[in-house]
């Protein structure tokens, strides 16, 4: 008779962490989601060429809010080496393909990384993956703050799914490999709700109309997405269901036996001599 397996979190979100997480994610969709919630005649719609900036300015000092005040809450040194392994192993894959058709093995890493070791360590690996790639390709900008956020928050979606402690085998990458798919999408629309008020009349058809209603917008928006980011979100998602199907298992069962030998929450003491 085999023992049940028991999961471990590196990080458990505490009520200070949970406050966080939400406030920083209410800001980024309010930065993400503007163009379609500004009234034509407001201020914020006059401003549409400021606004981005100020949101990724803001964005910032959030993100290294949250992800400091989920350290603070229980994030210990054996789970920071975790992190770095991660966060490292992450950056290095992202360069593979340099995103060219969607070829972002880096997303994959991420789902089963969040699924295993929890959501709130999810959301900080996400963002610190993020940006530690960006270092390392040379792709710091305005938009650095929204790919952080958005990886944060693709990564803490994976450690929300249901099932964590008794979901096995198929059953289990089926579910990562959907999520997958689906959250590879995800990423691609958000990503291009941040740079979609940027084109002004690049693309008259389809930027951003700051005199515009609401539903003229989101159908400039959804062109904006089918004519430029489809290839790409496509090709991610169907490279992330392939590597989570062919190499999700033993990597789960790696992650999975890595976090239970480090027993992330149980204190280091030192012996005295």
């Amino acid at each position: 008779m085999t023992t049940p397996e028991v999961r471990t979190r590196a990080v458990r979100l505490g009520p200070r962490s949970l406050a966080a997480l939400c406030l920083v994610s209410a800001v980024g969709v309010a930065g993400f989601g503007w163009p379609l919630f500004a009234d034509p005649t407001s201020q914020v719609a006059a401003h549409a060429q400021d606004a981005p900036w100020l949101f990724a300015g803001l964005l910032v000092l959030l993100v290294a809010v949250v992800t400091a005040t989920i350290s603070e809450s229980g994030l210990g040194p054996k789970a920071v080496a975790m992190l770095g392994v991660l966060a490292a192993t992450g950056a290095a894959l992202r360069p593979i393909g340099a995103g060219t058709a969607g070829i972002e093995p880096m997303f994959f890493l991420m789902v089963l990384s969040g699924r295993v070791l929890g959501p709130g360590f999810g959301f900080v690996l996400g963002s610190v993956t993020m940006f530690s790639s960006a270092l390392l390709t040379g792709g710091v900008g305005p938009w650095l703050p929204f790919q952080m956020l958005a990886m944060g928050w693709f990564t803490m979606g994976a450690g929300l799914l249901p099932g964590p402690d008794r979901m096995r085998g198929r059953g289990e990458l089926a579910l990562l490999a959907a999520y997958g798919f689906c959250a590879a999408f995800a990423y691609g629309t958000v990503m291009n709700l941040a740079g979609w008020p940027f084109m002004g009349a690049l693309a008259s058809n389809v930027a951003f109309d700051p005199h515009a209603d609401v539903t003229a917008n989101l159908a400039r928006f959804l062109a904006y997405c089918v004519a430029t980011s489809l290839g790409w979100d496509l090709g991610r998602a169907v490279v992330t269901v392939v590597l989570t199907l062919t190499l999700g298992a033993p990597l789960l069962k790696a992650l999975r036996r890595a976090t239970r030998r480090a027993a992330f929450e149980t204190p280091v003491t030192f012996a005295p001599r």
